[in-house]
């Protein structure tokens, strides 16, 4: 492999496995889109629920990226990379999870049991546990929808290629990440809420709605910067190589995926 195409390799794989990593763990924390933009949550009534607010995970901003990088992986490396990278990220975030609960089982230093934070005296061990110590269905419900995610993400690029003669990077870049995260939104919350929690097929329907909405929306507003970002390839790569490595493979992924291929134009 050609040097730049082993620097752009490393570049776009360390971003998507940073922002997939770093999103499993601030996802803990729940925010209110309304108050970002100075206004007072509205109560929103849909498929039944009452009293829901457009309250997300933390999550959703860096998931968006991590469907980027995945895009250009896919559009310059092909299916093969894509997968090998997901298998990897999916076993790099179950160890992070097992290193946190071994830290939560470690015994704490006198010290820092109890630390002032604030002007209010919090006991740390809860803290620690309460942030990072996710259930298990949690776990096992983000992990499963991040492979699923990301098989349906890199499948459905190639066949969004093939329907579009290669032609139109935004319907297969774009396309694929609104079929992707429609599939991500809803395993995570059906499995970690629905079976893990308990909670109502229609609570977790609704909330995987205005997740999605929110995510499809970013996806959406995220597609010039991914023309951007491609003709910053362009230009590093050179266009011949560039185009060479995106026909190629679109050729590999084709086979493997066993479509006809898309000629990129």
């Amino acid at each position: 492999m050609h040097s730049r195409e082993q620097t752009l390799f490393v570049i776009l794989t360390a971003f998507f496995l940073g922002n997939a990593l770093i999103a499993e763990f601030i996802g803990v924390k729940i925010f209110s889109l309304e108050r970002i933009f100075g206004l007072e949550p509205v109560p929103i009534s849909l498929l039944g629920q009452q009293g829901l607010t457009l309250s997300l995970s933390s999550g959703v901003i860096l998931w968006p990226w991590v469907f980027i990088a995945t895009d250009l992986i896919n559009e310059y490396f092909g299916l093969r990379a894509v997968r090998r990278i997901s298998f990897i990220a999916a076993g790099v975030i179950a160890y992070a999870f097992l290193m946190v609960y071994t830290a939560m089982m470690l015994p704490p230093a006198d010290f820092w049991v109890w630390r002032e934070v604030a002007g209010e005296k919090l006991h740390m061990p809860t803290a620690f546990s309460a942030i990072f110590g996710q259930s298990l269905w949690i776990v096992a419900g983000s992990l499963t929808a991040f492979l699923i995610g990301q098989l349906v993400d890199v499948a459905s690029f190639h066949w969004l290629r093939r329907l579009t003669k290669g032609r139109w990077l935004a319907v297969r870049a774009t396309g694929s990440t609104l079929i992707s995260q429609f599939v991500d939104s809803f395993v995570v919350l059906y499995i970690a809420f629905y079976w893990g929690a308990g909670w109502s097929f229609a609570q977790v329907t609704v909330i995987g709605l205005l997740n999605y909405a929110y995510k499809a929306l970013v996806a959406l507003f995220l597609t010039p910067v991914l023309y951007g970002v491609h003709e910053l390839i362009d230009r590093y790569l050179g266009p011949e190589r560039a185009r060479a490595m995106i026909e190629k493979a679109a050729r590999e992924s084709a086979w493997r995926l066993s479509i006809p291929q898309a000629k990129v134009s």
